[in-house]
């Protein structure tokens, strides 16, 4: 089967309904991203979606569109809450990989590179990055999963690491409704010793700066002006909820013949919703997701503390705030033209726009931020969702989105090219040869993908962050 798109308007473009296709994908391109477009395996992706019992229409791609296994990075699905199907990997393997955003009361211009070298020194002794890391603390290892895994984020604010009003901050509060430990594996269980470590592949801690201010009085509402120092975290559930996806993935796809399920691939193995396998896997799910809000929590407590540690001074001072959190690679429940539906959303970020009742307060009238991130060494920015941001169940891409394969990096790049890429960046890993697949010519034009759906007329930017100082994991994760 030969699949072609078409356009359909600004920035749209239109994959009909053939072969096995219940419903039409729409895929997000500007016309220079339409013109490197050559991602024929992320098109079936699609077209394998959209081949799934009970899915809606349309099954999206968004700028950042990379084959993925099962549906593609920078794809959302949704499937009716009734009679759909629920599958893991339309979730991804990095369940909740995420991102957050912390504003500071600092000039960008007031640290030194030294003063930079030294935030990047105290934050890595204290937040292990790199594939398989365990926390370095104790009290984390050994935490109450269960309570972790229930309560997310909210269980260590309440305990004192965080401030209170983190958790308003926090999409869905900082925990999905509805996990049940005894859903998840022994395996699963046994891989949960990773709280406050990033991990490897595009995961990091950045310190940036608001570089550029494109909606002065929104910018405002979030505490983000010209010239300030900010700090992104971007990492998942790690271990825990790469096997939780493994474990569901390898039952759903045993599963699916009993239901009259005809699976398109092994990546998209899926079950209904209401079977066992589809509650257990939400349940499982839901623990990962909560399990990562609560790692990046973790982290932020620790960033907190490197700063007070390097800068000596108190926090009041230092500000360090959180902005907002959002996840990727999560399937929620939520109504869509007075219908509930399940959105897996795949390397894709929520963006409720202005006045949706799921805002948090303090974002009520602007909508609340949505954070993407670019590779290390480029851009960052803030968005908000307009009122036309339905047209993709409420979602934006979530990065930049690959263009060059891991493998394909790692053969074709040397270090010396990474580090003149980075445009004096401070990088913080072992050994520069392990991230050459992270380099920034391996991913798309950051301003190229986000200005794809602000020309569509589905989101505004907010603010461009421009990055100073980077700590990366090295391996292949997330």
């Amino acid at each position: 089967m030969t699949l072609s798109l078409e356009p359909c308007g600004k920035n749209r473009y239109r994959l009909r309904p053939s072969g096995d296709m219940q419903v039409e994908a729409l895929v997000f391109l500007s016309p220079k991203l339409k013109a490197q477009f050559g991602e024929s395996e992320a098109l079936k992706q699609l077209a394998d979606a959209a081949s799934l019992p009970g899915v809606v229409p349309p099954v999206i791609g968004m700028p950042d569109i990379h084959t993925g296994f099962g549906l593609p990075i920078g794809g959302v699905m949704a499937t009716d809450a009734q009679n759909g199907v629920v599958s893991a990997g339309a979730v991804g393997m990095d369940i909740n990989c995420g991102v957050r955003l912390l504003r500071t009361n600092l000039e960008a211009k007031s640290l030194s590179t030294g003063k930079l070298e030294k935030l990047l020194a105290a934050i890595e002794k204290r937040v292990p990055s790199g594939v398989g890391k365990s926390s370095l603390y104790r009290e984390f290892r050994e935490a109450d999963l269960e309570a972790v895994t229930h309560r997310g984020a909210a269980y260590f604010i309440r305990r004192g690491y965080g401030f209170p009003e983190d958790e308003a901050s926090i999409e869905a509060g900082g925990a999905l409704p509805g996990a049940d430990l005894k859903a998840v594996s022994r395996e699963a269980r046994e891989r949960a010793d990773q709280l406050a470590t990033i991990g490897g592949g595009n995961h990091f801690i950045e310190i940036g700066e608001v570089e550029k201010v494109f909606l002065p009085e929104v910018a405002s509402v979030m505490g983000l002006n010209e010239g300030q120092l900010t700090v992104l975290i971007h990492t998942g559930s790690r271990g825990f909820g790469h096997q939780i996806c493994t474990d569901y993935s390898a039952r759903m796809a045993q599963a699916a013949s009993k239901y009259g399920i005809r699976l398109p691939s092994k990546g998209l193995a899926a079950a209904p919703i209401d079977s066992p396998e589809g509650r257990e896997y939400l349940a499982a799910m839901a623990c990962a997701a909560n399990f990562a809000f609560a790692n990046r929590q973790l982290i932020t407590f620790l960033v907190r503390e490197a700063f007070e540690e390097v800068l000596k001074l108190p926090l009041e001072e230092i500000g360090l705030e959180l902005v907002y959190d959002v996840a990727h690679n999560i399937a929620k429940f939520e109504e869509h033209n007075g219908r509930l539906l399940l959105v897996h959303r795949k390397g894709a970020t929520r963006a409720l726009p202005a006045g949706h009742k799921e805002n948090p307060a303090r974002y009520f009238k602007t909508g609340h931020p949505a954070i993407i991130p670019g590779s290390m060494g480029t851009a960052s920015y803030v968005v908000i969702g307009t009122e036309r941001i339905g047209e993709t169940f409420n979602s934006v891409n979530h990065g930049a989105g690959r263009v060059m394969s891991r493998k394909k990096a790692k053969s074709s790049l040397t270090t010396e090219e990474l580090r003149e890429s980075l445009k004096g960046v401070l990088l913080r890993a072992k050994n520069l040869r392990y991230l050459l697949d992270e380099a920034p010519v391996a991913y798309k034009d950051i301003d190229e993908v986000v200005g794809t759906l602000v020309d569509a007329g589905l989101t505004r930017p907010v603010v461009r962050l421009k990055p100073l100082a980077v700590i990366k994991g090295e391996g292949d994760e997330g």
